[in-house]
């Protein structure tokens, strides 16, 4: 069983259904609304722990509702939230997401989430110990997570970094990542080469790239691979990036192709149903749709 620690946010998704997406000063009229547990910290966590690892949340609710939902939720899945912290200050982070068509547009209203510290992640230094592989996302502060990546390098853990919401990296932020997990977009912005050729870059960091359903490329020993997206019927694509990554660090002891074929496997599957977390798949859901596929 890989053992993971998540560090990350959490927040509650708003969630809108509309037939199309309002311009400015426009108001339109919804079809539905919905709360869903989520936040790229927390998502990431949920798909790993379905998919069968052992998972550890460190992360920073606020006093509210919507904090003690968020806890409550990972708890259900059997995730580990000795580390979670709680801001008496501080709203729970919020996700505002339109949904139209099958895309989505999104607002995230970080709350909680800026509230985690370096020193945070040194009060969870036991459970870094303890990891096979640590996974951290950008909508909490960046000063935390280098005081993460320096950690897992303290304990030679492999550190993945996904670069979402996409920002330019610092480069000795950059040298303690084990691998970049960007979509194409993202790939570009965190390594400040917005106008760069995407296979050009990629061939040049330890990185596996998103790209919808084309699938996900990756580099291996130098040279670029490409693993071939998996046709399904798309419902919502929320989380889909959340889900890849969590399997991607779940699966990471069998080897980069393997890890990425079942990454890109798990997160086709996640957009046949709603929700980011909602669409999530289990361990057993993904090898029978694997074999179906085969």
């Amino acid at each position: 069983m890989t053992k993971i620690v998540v560090v990350g946010s959490m927040n509650m998704d708003l969630v809108v259904h509309s037939q199309q997406l309002p311009r400015m000063g426009e108001t339109l009229f919804g079809e539905q609304f919905s709360t869903h547990l989520g936040g790229k910290g927390a998502n990431q966590a949920v798909a790993a722990q379905r998919l069968g690892a052992s998972v550890a949340m460190v992360g920073c609710v606020g006093n509210d509702e919507f904090g003690q939902r968020l806890v409550a939720g990972l708890q259900a899945e059997g995730i580990d939230t000795r580390w979670l912290k709680t801001s008496p200050d501080t709203a729970t982070g919020v996700a505002l997401i339109t949904l139209c068509q099958g895309d989505n547009a999104i607002v995230v209203v970080p709350g909680a989430n800026h509230q985690l510290s370096p020193s945070d992640i040194q009060a969870a230094e036991a459970a870094f110990i303890d990891a096979d592989v640590i996974l951290a996302q950008l909508e909490i502060p960046l000063t935390t997570v280098m005081a993460a990546a320096q950690l897992a390098k303290k304990h030679s853990k492999p550190f993945f970094l996904n670069p979402a919401p996409a920002q330019a990296l610092p480069a000795k932020l950059l040298a303690l990542c084990t691998l970049l997990t960007p979509n194409e977009f993202e790939l570009l912005q965190s390594l400040g080469e917005p106008e760069g050729d995407w296979k050009k870059v990629l061939a040049q960091h330890a990185a596996v790239m998103t790209k919808g359903s084309d699938g996900a490329w990756f580099n291996q020993d130098g040279r670029l691979q490409h693993q071939a997206g998996f046709k399904v019927d798309l419902v919502d694509s929320t989380g889909a990036g959340d889900t890849f990554n969590g399997a991607l660090a779940t699966f990471w002891h069998q080897g980069i192709a393997e890890a990425t074929h079942k990454a890109s496997a798990a997160g086709a599957l996640s957009v046949t149903r709603a929700g980011a977390q909602g669409g999530m798949p289990t361990l057993a859901e993904l090898e029978h749709f694997l074999k179906q596929a085969s």
